[in-house]
């Protein structure tokens, strides 16, 4: 443990340059008195840095000094493909080793490149999840054993929650990949059944087994299984269709491209549905910008809504709830922009 960090440590002077003690210390995660003994093994080992007191004082390597232990371990060969998913890294475990695979590389990086990828690091940020969905959730417990299956080529026996019944299933898989899909995380695995999908936070127990996992299919490449499990789910959750007229706002949200408006700027498209109970509330949500043609059953069913939210809302007006929803609004937080 400490050789990785007195490596950290090198590796912050050359990539950073001067830094003090404190600076260190915070980045490390251990105390400043730990920084002192780490600065003076270091010294000790013939390692060219000096140290200097003062308001500008701090540690930095002699000028033109590179280390050479830029050479990334198992792990952190690992983290480093999950560079731009910092937060994937941290729920399968990888979080330090990431940090120390990215000086490592930050390192081995000719000077106009190492500015270069600063930049790229200071200006662009991925964050995958949705706004809504999983917000701040703890990453699932069986997620690192599940990522040591797949890793490791071991056999899993996995105790699951599905839809249907019987709701509670135990399987035994063989693990062949992970996926992470707007912030859940899926696991791709070969059985009895054949080739499956299963959500790691349905995952109720497991057991790592002590074997090995079958070879995946011929020709299996997680990547393309991935991408065609998805086109063949909408295609088998698009059953139906809906006539419909959309303004210029609303084809934008639904994301169609819109043909030739008529005289009052909306347009017709014919849009894949799953069933009538899901397009009502997804058409309800745009509001105004769409009006539904067919099927009848799905234009009789948003007129009956609509209808009932206008006698709602037409109703006396409750002043408590008014004045309440007044003083809310007066307290929430002004978007920064």
């Amino acid at each position: 443990m400490r050789a990785s960090r007195l490596v950290t440590l090198l590796l912050l002077l050359q990539n950073r340059g001067r830094m003090t003690a404190r600076q260190l210390a915070a980045e490390l995660e251990v105390s400043v008195r730990t920084v002192y003994r780490d600065v003076d093994a270091l010294a000790a080992a013939g390692i060219p840095l000096y140290g200097a007191a003062g308001h500008a004082g701090g540690y930095r390597l002699v000028d033109g000094y590179r280390t050479r232990l830029t050479g990334l371990t198992g792990d952190e060969a690992q983290a480093a493909f999950l560079a731009a998913l910092p937060d994937a890294a941290a729920q399968l475990g990888l979080g330090e080793a990431l940090a120390t695979a990215q000086l490592k590389l930050h390192a081995a990086l000719p000077a106009e490149l190492r500015e270069h990828a600063g930049r790229i690091r200071e200006r662009f940020l991925l964050d995958a999840p949705g706004w809504y969905g999983d917000a701040g959730r703890t990453p699932h417990p069986h997620l690192a054993d599940v990522a040591t299956a797949v890793w490791e080529r071991r056999a899993l026996v996995l105790r699951y929650r599905r839809w249907r019944a019987p709701e509670e299933i135990e399987r035994r898989v063989d693990p062949y990949g992970l996926v992470l899909k707007a912030g859940r995380w899926y696991l791709v695995a070969g059985g009895a059944t054949g080739l499956r999908t299963y959500r790691v936070d349905q995952v109720l127990g497991l057991r790592l087994l002590d074997e090995p996992c079958a070879t995946a299919p011929a020709g299996f490449h997680l990547a393309a299984h991935w991408h065609a499990s998805l086109a063949d789910f909408r295609a088998r959750l698009h059953t139906g269709e809906a006539l419909v007229r959309l303004t210029a706002e609303g084809a934008r949200r639904l994301g169609v491209t819109p043909d030739a408006a008529d005289g009052d700027g909306w347009t017709e498209a014919r849009i894949p549905i799953e069933s009538v109970d899901h397009a009502h509330g997804e058409f309800l949500r745009l509001g105004t910008d769409i009006e539904v043609l067919s099927p009848p059953g799905l234009r009789d069913r948003i007129a009956a809504t609509v209808q009932a939210l206008a006698a709602r809302y037409r109703a006396q007006k409750v002043p408590q709830v008014v004045e309440s929803a007044a003083v809310e609004a007066e307290s929430c937080p002004r978007s920064s922009d």
